[in-house]
C-alpha cells in the first residue's frame, strides 16, 4: 500500500470513530487512533527512503519504541531540535506529511558544522519532495532561541543535543523556549548520553555524558513535569570510561582503528530517555 493510501485511511478512520458520542466508542476512538499511528510509524521506520547507513543504527536508537514512547502521532506538529544530518527526519517528516507538521529547527547558520549540516539537512528534503516535500525548517538564535509562536507544537524532541548545550551554557535558555513553543498538556522528548550516578562537573565536560538529574532540573525549572523515563536506549556494555569520551563509541568511533573491534561490540552510548509534560493548566 502506497503511503499516502495508508495515512488516509487511517485518518478516515479516526474521524470516523472519533465523532462518536458515547464513552465506549470515545475509548475505542483512541485505541484505534493509536494503533493507526503505530501503523504509520512502522510504515515510516521501513520507508524506502531510508539511507542504508541510517536503518543500520536502528539497533541503537531504536525508533519506533522512542517514538512510541513520546507519543508521537501523525496528525501532530513536531518540532525536532538541530536534527544534524537528518536521521530522525528520514521517519519523521514522512510520517507527519500528509496529516502533521515537521518542523527541524537549526541554528542560524554562522559557517562551520552549523552551516554543512544545514545545507546536508536542505539537500536531503530537496531530494525527496515525495517523502519529505511538506517537511519545514526555523532557524533560531542559540542564545536567544524561539522555535515558533507560543503554544503551537503538540512535541519538542531532542536527540544527543543536551550535552552541547551544557558545555555552551546555552541549555537553560533552550528548555524555557520549548515550554513556550508547545501547547498545554504538550510533550519535550529527550534522550541524551547518560553519565554515571556522582559524575563530576569536569567530567561530563569532558565526556559528553550527562547526569540524568542535570536534565529533569534543567526541564522542571523551566516549568516541565516529569512524565516517565525509559530504559528504551539504555546499554549496559557501555562503562562511560573511554579515553576520549562518548565519542569514542560508534557512529564517532574517535580513536580510529585503535581498538575498534573493542567499541563496536559495545555500540552506541548508554542513553537516559526522558518525556515530560508541559502542565495543561498553562
Amino acid at each position: 500500500m502506497k503511503r499516502s493510501t495508508l495515512f488516509a485511511s487511517l485518518a478516515a478512520l479516526l474521524l470516523a470513530t472519533g465523532m462518536a458520542a458515547t464513552p465506549s466508542h470515545a475509548q475505542e476512538a483512541t485505541a484505534a487512533g493509536r494503533a493507526a499511528g503505530a501503523a504509520g510509524l512502522d510504515a515510516a521506520i521501513a520507508g524506502s527512503w531510508r539511507t542504508p547507513a541510517n536503518r543500520a543504527r536502528d539497533v541503537y536508537r531504536h525508533p519506533g519504541a522512542t517514538l512510541q514512547f513520546f507519543g508521537v502521532q501523525p496528525d501532530q506538529t513536531v518540532i525536532e531540535i538541530l536534527p544534524g544530518g537528518g536521521w530522525y527526519t528520514e521517519i519523521l517528516a514522512p510520517l507527519l506529511r500528509d496529516h502533521g507538521h515537521y518542523i527541524a529547527a537549526e541554528a542560524a547558520p554562522v559557517g562551520g558544522e552549523a552551516k554543512r549540516d544545514d545545507t546536508a539537512l536542505r539537500r536531503k528534503l530537496a531530494a525527496d519532495p515525495a517523502a519529505y516535500g511538506k517537511a519545514r525548517i526555523v532557524e533560531f538564535d542559540p542564545r536567544a532561541p524561539v522555535f515558533g509562536p507560543p503554544g503551537s507544537a503538540d512535541r519538542v524532541l531532542t536527540f544527543r543535543n543536551v550535552h552541547n548545550w551544557a558545555e555552551a551554557g546555552t541549555a537553560p535558555a533552550m528548555f524555557k523556549a520549548f515550554f513556550a513553543v508547545l501547547k498545554p498538556g504538550g510533550v519535550l522528548g529527550v534522550t541524551d548520553h547518560r553519565a554515571a550516578p556522582g559524575a563530576s562537573e569536569a567530567a561530563v565536560e569532558s565526556s559528553g555524558y550527562l547526569p540524568t538529574d542535570y536534565v529533569i532540573k534543567l526541564a522542571t525549572d523551566a516549568g516541565f513535569k516529569l512524565e516517565g523515563q525509559s530504559e528504551i536506549n539504555a546499554n549496559p556494555k557501555d562503562n562511560r570510561d573511554h579515553p576520549k569520551g562518548v565519542w569514542t563509541l560508534p557512529p564517532t568511533l574517535a580513536l580510529g582503528d585503535k581498538d575498534r573491534a573493542k567499541y563496536q561490540a559495545i555500540g552506541e552510548s548508554d542513553r537516559m530517555t526522558l518525556r515530560f509534560v508541559k502542565p495543561a493548566a498553562h
